[in-house]
């Protein structure tokens, strides 16, 4: 009946980003679909919440998991460092963040991009071509070799190096949800081990 419905909401999402604008807010969560799209989610997929901040994330996300109302509810964030085991995602965020795990929570209800959002990016050289066209300085980005064990700081100013000259150079907001919507999940799965940990553990969920 109708009171089982209320007490069971769908898998719900915590996404790290948007800042603190409603429109931001609007887009990452755009983005996020999309790509949950191309990876193959449609008819089943999540509700993403774009929480802004990275506190604000954990912050909705132990709420949520302390209502016990999800049959999934999940926090998609940086992993701000390399992680030392992918599979133990609270072990990092308590040695990185200071985060207890909240209580009965497990692993793999944290999704990691590891180390962030931009990694995932520079993993796909034929949207960033396709993205920014000849201006792309292609030369500036990374190996993409062990993606995931470069400091963020490192990706993010690559990217920016690189498209410094194109038109529509690469900024946080925006510009990087558009971007990240476009993003093939096949290329990703190619060079990022934390990509293909969250798609196995969506598959499965979802």
């Amino acid at each position: 009946g109708r009171d089982r419905r209320h007490a069971m909401v769908a898998t719900v999402i915590y996404v790290e980003g948007g800042g603190d604008s409603k429109e931001l807010h609007s887009r990452c969560r755009e983005a996020f679909r999309r790509l949950l799209e191309r990876c193959g989610f449609s008819g089943r997929m999540p509700r993403t919440v774009a929480c802004g901040s990275r506190g604000q994330c954990f912050s909705d996300f132990t709420t949520a998991h302390a209502s016990g109302r999800h049959r999934f509810v999940a926090l998609w964030i940086d992993s701000e460092e390399p992680v030392q085991d992918i599979k133990m995602t609270w072990d990092h965020l308590k040695r990185r963040d200071g985060w207890d795990r909240p209580r009965n929570a497990d692993d793999e209800q944290v999704l990691f991009m590891t180390t962030c959002m931009e990694t995932w990016m520079v993993a796909d050289r034929a949207v960033l071509r396709n993205h920014y066209g000849h201006a792309l300085q292609e030369s500036a980005l990374p190996s993409l070799v062990n993606l995931e064990d470069r400091p963020r700081e490192g990706i993010q100013d690559a990217l920016y190096h690189a498209t410094r000259n194109c038109g529509n150079a690469y900024c946080k907001g925006r510009r990087s949800f558009a971007l990240f919507g476009e993003l093939n999940p096949a290329l990703l799965q190619e060079h990022l081990p934390s990509f293909c940990r969250v798609l196995r553990i969506l598959t499965s969920r979802l």
